[in-house]
């Protein structure tokens, strides 16, 4: 490589765009993907990309892969293998909580393999929150070693977390722009990581074993998702029964609004309405109360009676009306995350209408530690909130299918098809199998599996299309371009060049290595883990020419370091956990940095001894 690579204008613009998509993603102005978007076309009217090839990114094997993990997930998903999986880790755990811990982390580590990192927590949560019910174990001594686990899983197969997806891609654009003389970059096989995976995976558990004490917290045990009473009461002060009142000629809710009535002070909660013979859970806020109306609330005794002597409506303790609405096998209250793709983020409750499109009534959130009640519909949403909400099972369950709420609490779920476990699971290993043969790219094979499921009817078509998180699939397709740029223009070649002159003589390319894996780590913090990996990864391999090191193992280690993020929210699995086990930035560094400096040794080392 020639160290004395001069800076031309096409360097000087890639790098400038580099630079513009991490002052982006750092400030969150404007939406990650939105970015991406806009760095593809600053790419295609710069002519750092020719105009034929600027969209090619969405057509590569690394996001048709991607998409087809999300939609076997979710197959998976609709046959209830999740909630079997509950139950056979409490039997084999035996009520040992470490031996608990451990099974649980495994398994999920190793579900993380073949499916996307985001997906499998989304899964995990209500069983961890099923766990937590039955065992009294806490939330945060749970959530963070499953998604540490789910976060080196996903380093046993190439298709386990996006990074790795990208990879192949990668290495094989970079071959255009290789020195003569230097071998072919080939791309790695299906399982060519496992040994990194398994040793990641074995490391984030003995972590865990020794410093799941730093989880525990003085004074609590934090959140437990759970449908009793006693949890609500304990953790939001939502408590009492629920109960009828009928309004009367007198009262002067009388032609007022129902959000106008929630505002009136000494409210309980209202929760239902029979209105024109119509009675229905979670009524807008804009429904109008009539003589005759019926109102089903929820609250102290002592609370309810003096609302409705205030109110003058006649109270009944007997739920002629709304005894079916409130049955618990049809009804109740949950709680659900806001992730930090959802596009409720920055909007209100009032904004959303919950009510009014999604049949959910908003209680109370929960932020930083923080609970709040009062006037929760007027309170912009942020990520990581926890949303305590009332509703019926199957509008919660359309709601979670939206992608922007993940719901932690175990509730009955429609369109659970068990009967077709099997051959979900048949159709699944067979496109493993195909995944395994060189002869078919992995998108093709884990497409053959999307395939089957819709045929067979695991999963229908609309469900698949709901199943594909596009956020994802923009911000990865879009910054593509962005790596075969900084490839192609030669940024990558002329930052690797002077990094070597810079460098003492005789640095060990070992050391190289973790220099890279944790700047790429740094990175990952920035851009994202999808964002690391493509800036990175020329840039390791071109590090790597100019050091005499391995090329594929310099871009191995840089694949998995981009998402050895543990500490920050920028991390989609560690946002989707910090609202409901109540993590604080502080828990997060202590327990996450050691953490990621383990993840990067073991990575390092395994690479190493592989190649």
């Amino acid at each position: 490589m020639e160290s004395a690579l001069t800076l031309t204008t096409d360097m000087k613009l890639v790098l400038g765009l580099v630079g513009f998509t991490m002052v982006m993603f750092l400030f969150e102005r404007i939406r990650a993907d939105v970015v991406a978007l806009v760095v593809l076309v600053l790419l295609g009217l710069s002519g750092l990309v020719a105009p034929e090839e600027i969209f090619n990114g969405f057509s590569t094997n690394a996001v048709m892969a991607i998409i087809a993990t999300m939609i076997l997930g979710a197959g998976l998903d609709r046959t209830g293998a999740l909630n079997r999986l509950a139950g056979w880790l409490l039997r084999r755990a035996h009520g040992v909580e470490q031996r608990l811990m451990l099974l649980t982390g495994a398994v999920a580590g190793l579900n993380s393999s073949v499916m996307q990192n985001p997906s499998v927590m989304a899964l995990y949560l209500p069983v961890a929150s099923r766990l937590s019910s039955r065992t009294g174990m806490s939330l945060p001594r749970l959530l963070l070693p499953i998604a540490a686990a789910i976060v080196m899983g996903g380093g046993l197969t190439m298709v386990g977390n996006s990074p790795l997806i990208l990879l192949n891609d990668l290495l094989l654009a970079a071959n255009s722009n290789l020195p003569s003389g230097v071998a072919t970059l080939e791309p790695l096989s299906m399982f060519a990581p496992l040994p990194i995976g398994l040793a990641l995976l074995a490391a984030s558990l003995v972590y865990f074993h020794f410093a799941g004490s730093k989880l525990e917290r003085e004074g609590g045990k934090g959140a437990t998702p759970a449908r009793t009473q006693s949890y609500f009461a304990n953790a939001y002060g939502i408590d009492g029964d629920v109960y009828e009142l009928t309004v009367t000629a007198d009262s002067p809710l009388v032609g007022m609004a129902l959000g106008e009535a929630e505002a009136l002070h000494g409210a309980p909660l209202l929760l239902a309405l029979k209105s024109n013979n119509e009675s229905r859970l979670a009524p807008p806020a804009d429904t109008r109360i009539w003589v005759g109306s019926v109102l089903g609330v929820m609250g102290a005794k002592q609370q309810v009676t003096d609302f409705a002597q205030n109110q003058i409506l006649r109270v009944s303790s007997r739920l002629r009306t709304f005894g079916d609405l409130f049955n618990p096998s049809r009804a109740g209250i949950s709680e659900a995350v806001i992730p930090a793709t959802s596009g409720f983020i920055g909007k209100t409750g009032r904004d959303l209408e919950l009510r009014k499109l999604l049949g959910l009534s908003l209680l109370a959130i929960n932020r930083d530690k923080a609970v709040m009640r009062e006037n929760v519909r007027d309170v912009p949403l942020r990520a990581g909130d926890m949303l305590v909400l009332h509703s019926i099972w199957a509008d919660l369950g359309d709601a979670a299918e939206g992608r922007d709420l993940v719901v932690v609490t175990d509730y009955p779920k429609g369109e659970q098809r068990p009967h077709k476990l099997k051959i979900a699971l048949g159709i699944f290993a067979v496109a493993l199998l195909l995944a395994l043969s060189s002869r078919l790219p992995v998108s093709v094979a884990l497409m053959t599996g999307v395939a089957g499921m819709l045929i067979a009817g695991v999963i229908h078509i609309d469900e698949a299309y709901a199943a594909i998180n596009w956020k994802t699939v923009f911000l990865m397709a879009s910054l593509i371009p962005l790596g075969w740029a900084m490839d192609s223009s030669g940024a990558a070649a002329w930052i690797a060049g002077h990094t070597i002159e810079r460098m003492p003589p005789g640095t060990p390319i070992w050391l190289l290595q973790v220099a890279m894996g944790l700047l790429t780590t740094a990175f990952s913090l920035v851009i994202s883990h999808v964002g690391a990996a493509i800036v990175m990864v020329p840039l390791a391999i071109n590090l790597a020419l100019a050091a005499g090191g391995d090329p594929t193992a310099f871009a191995l280690i840089v694949a998995l370091s981009a998402s050895n993020n543990f500490m920050t929210a920028s991390n989609p699995v560690i946002s989707m956990i910090t609202g409901p086990a109540g993590y604080t930035s502080k828990e997060l560094w202590k327990v996450g940095a050691p953490l990621s400096l383990v993840y990067t040794a073991v990575a390092v080392l395994m690479v190493n001894l592989l190649f």
